[in-house]
């Protein structure tokens, strides 16, 4: 038995020593402890183990020691990252909705494979390929993944269509479906233009100019760019966004790290909106791309900055694809304006850093810029203008804009929360589709005669209380304009889109409404002066 175990003990030696020597190759001591490691685990253990889930395991914690925004992700993360940012997918082309266990078809893609064999707004798609998805609550991630699939394929889709007796079958051939970085392009005043931008993504660049010729086309001279709730994307389109405003040579960002060395990106000179009047729009969920953005507007003193202190996200992440398709994006280096601040806030923790706009809140910084106090070691000056502007994470704004908490109330997020508003809206669509398409030719005759009557809301407050949402009369009062507004602004998207849907919600945003103060009043000369 001695004998036994010294052979066993001397074959552990002999494989550990044998790993060691093969570790070699990767240079560090830690790194030779860490395979050794893995190697005697995965030999030695009592019981049999998931080597992959192990080493993912090991990699998630070591990244966790690291900041907050060094990442892994599996193959199949990867894929659903990149397809927003790319700016395409494949799949059947349609906007829908759940309801009640069933999929509403709010939209099809206009001229996507849907709306070629004539599946229209208020369908309810019911099969896929004679496999049910109503009625059997599948979870919307499940019916993706049937709708989805590769260009070419062929899918069957059953669907059952308001005042048409039998199901309809549909053989829509699967085909590359855009996803758009501007949710919306218009003249939101005479010679103003307002373009929202949601990501920044491969198509912003190209879809930012289109939308940009069209509004100049219409007389725009001066331009809000709202990028409140952008939580940014790829650094190439920040910088392409920035170009358009910017002079030649202009730096627009420069990225520095322990062993990235400083990269400077610098404007080209050929933008097409250098010298009109702009205002750009931040709150605090724009971070990163989008911050370059407006650090570099604001630097520059090309434009104001209108809304409340930006994320702060500001750290450069270099993708690192690993063989089996996942991928970690490490940290590698931070981000700089043009001035020399740093976007990144701080993160001495990452429960800390998650809490930091909960924080913002208690700390009445999104109520009152008074509540928002800068030590002078971070102050700085603009490049042309030399105004005083703040480091220490963020873009701070110009001209803040409080967050209006009069009309957010339990009663109307739990309205929100349950689905009630997205449900009332989708029912009244269905019900009146025809009637409203028949009244209202054109949005501007919607958006002028349309109100949300008495008879409405009353369904409205029946439906929330089935959904257990118990009426609260003050709350509700409060609440109303928001829910007038929101069931207004749904309503115009599910008949148009979601241009005309922030046609709508803007006319009650505060930092809209600011902006527009702003070039009618005088203050944009004042501050830029």
């Amino acid at each position: 038995m001695m004998m036994k175990k010294i052979k066993v003990y001397a074959l552990l030696v002999c494989l550990l020593a044998t790993s060691a020597a093969q570790a070699q190759s990767f240079g560090s001591a830690a790194m030779r402890k860490l395979q050794m490691a893995e190697f005697a685990i995965s030999n030695f253990y009592v019981d049999k183990v998931d080597e992959d889930k192990l080493v993912e395991e090991a990699i998630i914690k070591m990244l966790a020691q690291l900041d907050p925004h060094s990442t892994y992700s599996d193959a199949e993360e990867v894929k659903k990252m990149n397809e927003p940012l790319q700016g395409n997918f494949e799949g059947i082309g349609v906007q829908f909705q759940m309801i009640e266990d069933t999929l509403l078809v709010v939209q099809p893609v206009s001229n996507g494979p849907s709306e070629k064999v004539g599946i229209l707004a208020g369908d309810r798609i019911i099969a896929v390929n004679d496999s049910a998805i109503a009625g059997v609550k599948m979870s919307t991630e499940d019916i993706m993944k049937r709708l989805r699939g590769p260009k070419g394929s062929k899918v069957n889709l059953t669907i059952v269509r308001r005042g048409v007796q039998d199901p309809l079958v549909f053989t829509v051939k699967r085909d590359k479906i855009p996803i758009l970085s501007l949710d919306a392009s218009y003249m939101i005043q005479p010679k103003i233009g307002y373009i929202r931008i949601n990501r920044f993504g491969a198509t912003t660049a190209e879809e930012f100019k289109k939308a940009m010729k069209d509004l100049q086309k219409q007389g725009m001279k001066d331009l809000i760019l709202d990028l409140q709730g952008n939580g940014g994307g790829y650094l190439n389109a920040a910088i392409d966004l920035a170009n358009e405003f910017l002079g030649q040579k202009e730096l627009i960002v420069y990225t520095e790290g322990r062993t990235a060395q400083r990269s400077e990106f610098f404007a080209k000179g050929n933008g097409e909106f250098r010298d009109g009047r702009l205002i750009v729009l931040v709150d605090e969920y724009t971070a990163s791309a989008s911050e370059i953005v407006s650090g570099a507007v604001q630097d520059w003193d090309r434009g104001i900055i209108v809304g409340r202190r930006s994320f702060g996200k500001g750290l450069v992440q270099r993708p690192i694809d690993l063989p089996d398709g996942s991928m970690i994006r490490l940290t590698i280096a931070r981000y700089y304006t043009p001035a020399g601040r740093c976007i990144q806030k701080p993160y001495d923790s990452s429960t800390d850093y998650n809490k930091d706009l909960i924080d913002r809140f208690n700390h009445g910084e999104l109520m009152n810029a008074d509540s928002i106090h800068f030590p002078d070691s971070l102050k700085v000056q603009t490049k042309k203008l030399k105004r005083t502007v703040y480091g220490g994470g963020g873009i701070m704004p110009d001209y803040f804009v409080p967050i209006d908490t009069t009309l957010y109330t339990d009663y109307h997020r739990k309205l929100v929360g349950k689905g009630v508003i997205i449900k009332f809206t989708m029912k009244f669509i269905e019900d009146h589709r025809k009637e409203l398409a028949d009244k209202y030719k054109k949005f501007d005759s919607f958006n002028e005669k349309f109100v949300i009557d008495d008879d409405m809301l009353a369904t409205l407050r029946e439906m929330g209380e089935k959904e257990g949402v118990k009426f609260n009369e003050e709350q509700y009062q409060k609440a109303l304009p928001l829910i007038k507004t929101q069931l207004k602004a749904l309503i115009a998207r599910d008949l148009w889109d979601m241009n005309e849907y922030f046609r709508v919600m803007n006319t009650t945003n505060e930092s809209v409404q600011k902006a527009l103060e702003i070039f009618r009043s005088g203050e944009y000369q004042k501050k830029l002066k």
